[in-house]
């Protein structure tokens, strides 16, 4: 695993290795119930409502906090315990490249901006080698934010593969 924060390029770059064909890992990021089994950060679920995986398609889906320290996080945060997010695909090339745009309008105080995520999944000795290079957010805060998310559902990712629960 490795995480990189690049300044210069504002981007945000998280690599994993599964032991999993790229098919397989493509079908966990393309799919409804794939992406309900590990999307989430813990203590948080995922559902998702609607799933058009094609260029301009979109994923809209609900995350809700349902952990007792993740629920009293958000309301601290002044944030709601549930949010609806929308990503749309920009680029689709199965199974090795998905990119999307993902929508930040739940942020108190901020204008909604998009922001862009590119998942690249490449066959290695070990199964997958996955790369998600991630743009950075309007500030230090909600990026490393993001960061600590997407990490931990690479991690739950993972999990699925060594027989643990993804959320």
């Amino acid at each position: 695993m490795s995480t990189e924060l690049r300044q210069a390029a504002e981007t945000v770059r998280i690599t994993r290795t599964y032991p999993a064909a790229p098919e397989r890992i493509w079908q966990l990021w393309t799919t409804a119930e794939g992406i309900e089994s590990w999307w989430s950060p813990d203590g948080f679920t995922v559902e998702v409502g609607k799933l058009d995986v094609r260029h301009g398609g979109e994923l809209v889906y609900t995350m809700t906090a349902t952990a007792p320290e993740q629920v009293a996080f958000m309301e601290g945060a002044g944030l709601p315990l549930s949010t609806e997010s929308r990503k749309t695909f920009v680029e689709v090339e199965e199974p090795v490249r998905l990119s999307y745009t993902s929508l930040a309008d739940f942020i108190p105080g901020v204008e909604p901006y998009d922001f862009l995520t590119v998942v690249e999944i490449r066959p290695a000795a070990e199964g997958a080698h996955v790369t998600m290079t991630v743009d950075a957010m309007h500030d230090e805060e909600w990026t490393q934010r993001l960061v600590a998310g997407r990490n931990n559902e690479l991690d739950n990712l993972g999990g699925l593969f060594e027989g643990r629960q993804g959320a």
